[in-house]
C-alpha cells in the first residue's frame, strides 16, 4: 500500500504574510488539511479545491477533536496514500503537541516533515511595538505555558528562577491565571511595577493590547473582559512600546470589514485593506465551476453575449478545444461591462455594451444571465 506524507506546518501567529515560503508550498499541494483555531482560516483559500478540510477546533474549555483523536487521523490520511497537512497556530514546536504527533506517524513508519513557524510569543510582542529582548531592557526571554495538565490547570514552574532570571516572559494561553501568575512573580522577586502587557489575537487586523503592572492588570482584564487567545508579556522592555509602536498606526488598524467577493481567489482590494491594517472577511467563498459549453450551433446566432471577462476566457478555450473555425462565427459580441469588452478587445475582438443591443431571438448569454437581468456593470 502506498504510504503518503505529512506535513505538521506552523501557520505563523495570524498574519497571512507572515507563514513560511515552505510552509505555502506544503498547503497548495495538500490532499488534506487539519486545521487549528488559531490557524488562520485565509490560508486554507491556497489550498487545492478538492482538499479534504477538517477542524480541530480545540478551545481552552472544550476540544472538538481530542489529541488522540488528531494523532489517528493523521495516521490513518498517512496511510491512505495522502498528501496531508496539519496546519498548527505559531510554530508547532511550541506547545503544539507536534512531537506527539510526530511520535505517532513514526509509529507506523509514515513519512513526515516538520515545517517550523513563526512562534506568536515573538511575533505578538513585535506588531504591539515590543521586541522580546533589547541590550539596554532585556538580555534573556523565556516562553511558558500558562496551563497546564495539572487538575486545578495552575501551571508548576520554578516562579523564582523566572522571577529572578528571566528578564522578559511570555506566557502563552493564560489569562484565566494571571492573578496566579502575577502574585508567584511578584512573591518571589519582580517588582509589582513591573510593566504587563496583554496582547490579543496578535498580528490580525483585531489585535487588542492592555496593559499594566502585575500589581493592577488582573483587576484590568476583569473590567475590559479581557480573554485568549492572548500572549501575557512580563518585563520592562514593554517600555520600549510608547517609542517604536507601528502596527496600531496604521489607517485601518482595529477594523473589521466584511467584503464581497466576485471570485474564488482573494482578491487585489481585499489584499490592500489588509496592508493598512485591516481585519478583511471575504463572503462569500463559494467556487466558480463552469459550465461546459456546447457551440455546435455557434453559427446560426447574431449576437453573442459575455457577462464578464472570465466568460470570455471560457468561451474561446470551448472554441479551442472543439476545433471550431472562428471566422465561420458571424454574430455580433456584446459585454455587459467595460471589463468584459476589453477582454474581448485583447483577443482582436470589437464589442459594444449590452445597453446598445436590441433584442434578438438568435442570442447566446455566456454566463451568468441574471448579471444581464439586473443590469449590473462591473465597469
Amino acid at each position: 500500500m502506498k504510504k503518503g506524507k505529512v506535513f505538521l506546518v506552523g501557520a505563523g501567529p495570524g498574519d497571512v504574510g507572515l507563514i513560511t515560503v515552505k510552509g505555502l508550498e506544503a498547503i497548495k499541494q495538500a490532499e488534506v488539511i487539519l486545521y487549528d483555531r488559531l490557524a488562520n482560516p485565509k490560508l486554507l483559500e491556497f489550498a487545492p479545491g478538492d482538499c479534504e478540510l477538517i477542524y480541530c477546533g480545540k478551545l481552552p474549555d472544550r476540544h472538538i477533536l481530542r489529541q488522540e483523536n488528531i494523532n489517528d487521523l493523521l495516521v490513518e490520511k498517512g496511510l491512505e496514500g495522502k498528501i496531508v497537512v496539519r496546519l498548527k497556530g505559531g510554530d508547532p514546536g511550541v506547545f503544539g503537541r507536534v512531537g506527539e504527533e510526530a511520535a505517532a506517524l513514526a509509529q507506523y513508519q509514515i513519512p513526515f516533515e516538520i515545517v517550523p513557524g513563526i512562534s506568536s510569543g515573538i511575533a505578538a510582542p513585535l506588531y504591539a511595538g515590543i521586541p522580546v529582548t533589547h541590550r539596554e531592557y532585556a538580555e534573556s526571554f523565556a516562553v511558558v505555558t500558562a496551563h497546564d495538565k495539572s487538575q486545578n490547570g495552575k501551571p508548576k514552574l520554578d516562579w523564582e528562577g523566572l522571577a529572578r532570571g528571566v528578564d522578559t516572559i511570555a506566557f502563552y494561553m493564560g489569562v484565566g491565571n494571571l492573578p496566579f501568575i502575577c502574585e508567584n512573580l511578584m512573591t518571589h522577586g519582580k517588582p509589582a511595577t513591573t510593566p504587563v502587557i496583554l496582547i490579543q489575537w496578535g498580528t490580525f487586523g483585531r489585535q487588542k493590547t492592555l496593559q499594566g503592572t502585575l500589581e493592577d492588570i488582573s483587576e484590568k482584564v476583569l473590567e475590559a473582559k479581557f480573554s485568549n487567545p492572548a500572549i501575557i508579556l512580563v518585563g520592562e522592555v514593554i517600555s520600549l512600546r510608547e517609542k517604536i509602536s507601528w502596527f496600531e498606526k496604521k489607517p485601518l488598524y482595529g477594523r473589521q470589514i466584511l467584503l464581497a467577493r466576485t471570485g474564488s481567489s482573494p482578491s487585489e482590494l481585499a489584499s490592500e485593506l489588509m496592508t493598512h491594517g485591516a481585519d478583511v472577511i471575504e463572503f462569500p467563498k463559494w467556487k466558480k465551476t463552469p459550465m461546459p459549453l456546447d457551440l455546435t450551433t455557434i453559427t446560426a446566432y447574431e449576437k453573442i453575449v459575455f457577462a464578464s471577462p472570465e466568460s470570455v476566457t471560457e468561451f474561446f478555450k470551448a472554441v479551442v478545444e472543439q476545433e471550431i473555425d472562428i471566422r465561420s462565427i458571424r454574430a455580433d459580441f456584446f459585454g455587459a461591462s467595460i471589463k468584459s469588452m476589453k477582454a474581448l478587445a485583447d483577443r482582436g475582438f470589437l464589442a459594444k455594451l449590452t445597453e446598445e443591443m436590441v433584442d434578438s431571438e438568435d442570442m447566446l448569454i455566456v454566463g451568468d444571465e441574471s448579471i444581464l437581468k439586473k443590469g449590473l456593470c462591473e465597469g
